[in-house]
């Protein structure tokens, strides 16, 4: 400490004083959070020179200190890079190992390993989630089936006596508040949800012709509900046929459904059923443009979550975020375009 204190002292230099200054703080016993509030520096700053200090003492906070040599050699270190660019993987702990293992060294701070990624190219990236069962060309399929369907039928399409819907289901939950904001470094961005899985389900349905799009609410997603769906979407269209295309979820599939347009297409030729409804490809939710519809209202409460302190705000804010129907995606053009 007595070192500290000559070098504050003696020190022509205020960043010098100031890395001085801050690992004598923490050593008299103040929390990085106290320090920061105080000096105006980083948590990593302070990190960084108490390191320097405990490892060259009051001549690791010099300007002109070079710091110590590094643990592997030139020729190692481009060893492990090499090993590193053939993986297709990587993992913080097996890169330790291999070090460890090969070389005998272990680093005292795993920026050293950040470094040894970074100078291979490997950056830290948030997995993906890919479904296995996703089938190209039967997307691709089903994406010229439905224009041909659509196409085969564009006069009534035109003319008003066929409606197309695009349906869709959402589950807003509170905690689809929380996203990537801007912030500084050493604060972190909390935002106040009293549960996060309260929850509203949405049917959306897109007119394909107008591109207008219609919300119902429902307290969740079955076959019942589906039906109410169903109904309101009638009551829109009331002298309409209408074209339901959605997903396989199994309420769409259940015999209730099933029942249900029975009743109301019995002895009805197919032409002029009264609701008919197609599927989009399986496992591949990209082919409905009401899915951006939906990412498009998420991303305006995650822009605005500081307004979100109830869950009725933030459905508020999704509602707003759709009633506005203010929708431009290359995929509302997808299956051709209708006058």
């Amino acid at each position: 400490m007595r070192s500290l204190d000559e070098f504050i002292e003696n020190s022509q230099d205020k960043r010098e004083v100031q890395r001085a200054i801050a690992v004598k703080m923490l050593l008299c016993g103040y929390k990085h959070q106290e320090i920061i509030t105080i000096l105006g520096v980083s948590s990593g700053f302070i990190s960084k020179w108490k390191k320097a200090f405990f490892q060259s003492g009051v001549e690791g906070l010099k300007l002109a200190h070079q710091g110590s040599v590094g643990l592997l050699s030139s020729e190692q270190r481009s060893s492990v890079i090499e090993w590193l660019l053939i993986k297709d993987r990587w993992t913080l702990n097996e890169l330790e190992y291999e070090i460890s293992r090969k070389y005998g060294v272990t680093f005292s701070s795993k920026q050293s390993y950040y470094d040894l990624f970074n100078e291979a190219r490997i950056s830290w990236k948030k997995t993906q989630a890919h479904n296995p069962k996703y089938d190209e060309e039967l997307v691709a399929f089903k994406k010229k089936e439905i224009c041909t369907l659509l196409a085969g039928r564009r006069e009534e399409i035109e003319s008003g006596k066929l409606v197309v819907f695009m349906v869709d289901e959402c589950h807003l939950l509170w905690g689809d508040v929380n996203g990537y904001v801007w912030g500084k470094t050493s604060e972190r961005i909390s935002v106040p949800i009293d549960n996060v899985r309260c929850k509203q389900t949405y049917f959306g349905a897109l007119n394909y012709k107008t591109k207008e799009f219609f919300i119902y609410k429902a307290k969740k997603a079955n076959s019942q509900t589906t039906i109410g769906f169903l109904e309101y979407l009638q009551s829109l269209r009331s002298e309409a046929k209408i074209l339901i295309i959605w997903d396989g979820a199994s309420y769409h599939r259940s015999g209730q459904i099933k029942e249900y347009l029975d009743s109301l297409n019995a002895e009805l030729e197919k032409e002029q059923w009264l609701i008919t409804c197609e599927r989009f490809a399986p496992n591949a939710p990209q082919q409905n443009p009401v899915e951006d519809i939906w990412l498009q209202a998420k991303r305006l409460i995650r822009e605005f979550y500081f307004f979100c302190h109830s869950f009725s705000v933030v459905k508020g804010l999704f509602e707003l975020a759709i009633d506005c129907q203010i929708f431009d995606f290359p995929k509302l053009h997808e299956y051709g375009v209708f006058s």
